[in-house]
């Protein structure tokens, strides 16, 4: 059975990670899959891949316009949305505090603050109308990072306690008529960067954690893959499936909420 027959469906930063493992399988799913992706080979490659199955559109989060244009290219190819996924993302490198120059830090919570925050507002507000008229569903890409410290810095931890609060509050101001729910991954192999103002813009989560360190902080003990992840995202955006959920969290931390991430900074660096 495909849980996603024929539900049109939008993700952001869908080019690579677990936003690519999404596309895959939501199409997997029967579902009328797009993508706003702000990377030209990233469009390409999915335009390669999937052909026409997938409305690639290229576009940055942060831009109101790009937003508007990728909720009416899949209007105009489906002819309604029924699913909007905040997927793009930045993330720090567990850059620190102290360890952070002040212009760099300034300038860093710009740009991940943006796209990890602002991107998905601006995503939510030119998808709202459709949603709205489809009763259909919003999902956010949070974080273990959004529960608890040690995930990140002080940049991307923060941020994803923000678009926590944006999911409930969305839920909130949205309902009854659309779902607004969010998924938590922990850590897992994927091409997420960094902010250019730290100097990570070319550097991927694996370029600064090992598959050794990551299963080691997890009570699951596994190093989990993008695809790992998706279930929960089919889940949510099931109508089938997901009828009684709205300002949820799935947690999907691999057991982390057992016993927390077991490092204590306590100003060592000072």
């Amino acid at each position: 059975m495909t849980w996603l027959q024929g539900e049109s469906c939008l993700i952001t930063g869908g080019g690579s990670g677990l936003g690519r493992a999404i596309v895959e399988r939501f199409l997997e799913e029967g579902a009328q899959v797009g993508v706003l992706e702000r990377s030209p080979e990233k469009v390409q490659q999915l335009q390669a891949d999937f052909g026409t199955a997938v409305v690639a559109v290229t576009g940055d989060v942060t831009d109101p316009d790009a937003n508007r244009r990728a909720v009416a290219a899949m209007q105009e190819r489906f002819g309604k949305l029924d699913c909007f996924i905040g997927n793009a993302a930045l993330w720090d490198h567990g850059a620190t505090l102290v360890g952070t120059d002040m212009e760099a830090l300034n300038q860093g919570f710009e740009e991940l603050f943006a796209i990890n925050v602002k991107g998905c507002l601006l995503g939510a507000k030119a998808a709202a109308p459709a949603l709205l008229s489809s009763q259909g569903s919003m999902i956010f890409t949070l974080s273990n990072s959004a529960f608890y410290p040690g995930g990140g810095g002080p940049l991307y931890t923060a941020s994803k306690h923000a678009v926590l609060g944006l999911m409930r509050e969305l839920a909130y101001e949205l309902a009854p008529k659309v779902r607004v729910n969010a998924v938590g991954p922990s850590g897992m192999a994927s091409d997420l960067r960094g902010p250019s103002a730290l100097g990570q813009q070319d550097m991927a989560i694996m370029d600064s954690r090992s598959p050794e360190a990551i299963r080691a902080i997890l009570p699951l003990q596994v190093f989990p893959d993008p695809a790992d992840f998706v279930g929960p995202f089919v889940l949510l955006a099931s109508r089938a499936n997901n009828r009684t959920l709205s300002g949820v969290v799935i947690n999907a931390d691999c057991g982390l909420g057992i016993r927390g991430i077991r490092h204590v900074a306590g100003g060592l660096t000072l």
